[in-house]
């Protein structure tokens, strides 16, 4: 394991332990309102700040974006990108779905990556170049050809309802084509199921980096394709993504432009 991934496994699994012992005891947290239906609770501010502790005790002089702590200077050539807890809501509600998503972008390119399910002890990882894995194993994308009998994922914009009418309307044009669509509620765990074939495609607007910064490299290390919705090959700040294997996206794209 590269040793930059080494230490991200080791943060995730730290975050992992904060999130599970708070998950076991809901009824004491506080919910702060970040912005309409966007919730954070201390358990998310912990969980990144023992993740930003973890990695600083190696690379003092790297920099951070977090979801909950913002921007935090240092060197640029080597910035951690993290999401302590995607999934808040599902966290808040009892749903035992959401993840650890952490990443790391080496001059511009996302190099490394690790998203970590602490509820079933999934972890999925990535270097770039050397392949995706799950739990050590090598994961590769489905072969889906086409959209037809396909299992896709996605998510609905409950942050900026205004926006819903054009993404059901997309939503309906793509349902019709394909075998089902799942809305589970992490888009890091849905991009990590992607790169394990487990769904054969996925797409979301309004997107933040943090939210799939990690699983972005997953899916092209496990062979899949992954862009934004006209098919440009980079879209960590477009806001929309993307994935999955090459033909589901083409397939995706043609319906979502």
């Amino acid at each position: 394991m590269h040793p930059m991934l080494n230490i991200a496994v080791r943060a995730a699994r730290a975050a992992g332990n904060v999130i599970t012992r708070g998950f076991e005891n809901r009824g004491d947290l506080l919910l702060e309102k970040k912005g309409e239906n966007d919730f954070v609770t201390k358990i998310d501010k912990e969980a990144e700040k023992t993740i930003i502790d973890k990695i600083r005790v190696s690379f003092p002089d790297h920099s951070f974006v977090g979801e909950e702590g913002g921007i935090i200077d240092g060197d640029e050539d080597f910035k951690w990108i993290i999401d302590p807890l995607d999934g808040t809501t599902n966290f808040i509600k009892g749903i035992p779905h959401f993840a650890v998503s952490i990443a790391l972008m080496h001059k511009g390119r996302i190099d490394q990556a690790v998203v970590f399910d602490p509820i079933r002890g999934e972890l999925f990882t990535a270097s770039k170049g050397a392949g995706a894995q799950l739990n050590g194993f090598r994961i590769r994308t489905s072969n889906a050809k086409d959209l037809n009998n396909s299992v896709l994922a996605t998510a609905f914009p409950f942050k900026a309802k205004d926006t819903s009418d054009q993404a059901i309307a997309k939503f309906t044009s793509i349902f019709k084509q394909c075998g089902d669509v799942r809305r589970c509620g992490s888009a890091a765990l849905d991009l990590a199921y992607v790169a394990a074939g487990r769904y054969d495609g996925y797409w979301e607007r309004g997107v933040q980096p943090w939210d799939i910064a990690a699983g972005e490299l997953l899916v092209r290390e496990s062979g899949g394709l992954v862009t934004d919705y006209t098919g440009g090959n980079d879209p960590l700040y477009k806001g929309e993504i993307v994935a999955g294997s090459p033909r589901v996206v083409q397939a995706l794209v043609k319906h979502l432009k």
